[in-house]
């Protein structure tokens, strides 16, 4: 997946997916069957992630990515148009399913996490070219490896040869990353924390578009405040603040 921001700042996003979540008072081992006291469907993937919060805080959006011609891809799709992000790059195919993702949580915190990245892996050169305008002309791109890595780096060095700022978001973690990713990302950001490193993803990206003039430091302190917000409500993209709701001078 990834996502970028363009025009007037505006990010765009990376794979889509639905995200199946479970709580648990600790973590099944291997081969063992335990009891869980919860369990919700939302919506996820972590380039649509930080693309919502971007978009929460005013940024203009665009999502790149694809999804299955099933009922969680219509009803992704129309998720994007809820939180006001452009559609016009998000495909849709009967070649794959909808991307899917399932995490356990146990009551201290900790999470083991599945992903199916499905339609996701589907997204290849030809669909950057068709958005070769939008991802050329954006102030911000962030891209992440729920997409091919070969993908992810050739977005990044269309985005780099036009003078767009990268920000490259290096999850699912891989041990054998290409070294052009260190060359051709503006900013290297790594997460443990997935709904609230995909926040502040998010609104680091809304900075670095909208508020250039900021010190590093002064952007990292402000997306922090508001990827500490969403740790306070339930759920991923239902926890993500809109700019509304948040201090203004935050802005």
């Amino acid at each position: 997946m990834f996502r970028h921001v363009s025009g007037h700042p505006k990010p765009a996003g990376g794979p889509a997916g639905r995200t199946r979540g479970g709580c648990t008072t600790r973590l099944p081992k291997a081969g063992e069957t335990i009891i869980g006291h919860k369990f919700f469907i939302g919506f996820g993937g972590k380039g649509a992630n930080q693309c919502v919060q971007a978009a929460r805080l005013g940024a203009k959006t665009s999502m790149i990515c694809k999804v299955g011609k099933d009922s969680f891809g219509n009803e992704y799709t129309e998720n994007f148009k809820r939180n006001e992000i452009s559609t016009e790059f998000v495909g849709q195919t009967e070649d794959a399913a909808t991307g899917a993702a399932s995490i356990i949580v146990n009551s201290e915190g900790e999470n083991v996490i599945v992903i199916v990245p499905g339609a996701n892996l589907l997204v290849d050169s030809e669909d950057l070219k068709r958005a070769a305008d939008v991802i050329c002309k954006a102030k911000v791109i962030v891209c992440q490896l729920e997409i091919t890595p070969a993908t992810s780096l050739e977005a990044l060095k269309m985005a780099h040869a036009s003078g767009v700022k990268t920000l490259f978001n290096p999850a699912p973690a891989q041990a054998d990353l290409h070294p052009q990713f260190y060359t051709l990302s503006d900013i290297f950001c790594c997460n443990e924390t997935e709904g609230a490193g995909d926040s502040f993803v998010g609104a680091l990206a809304f900075y670095l578009a909208y508020y250039p003039n900021l010190s590093m430091e002064e952007m990292i302190r402000k997306s922090n405040f508001i990827a500490s917000v969403s740790v306070q409500t339930p759920g991923t993209q239902s926890s993500y603040p809109y700019r509304k709701d948040l201090p203004q001078d935050l802005f």
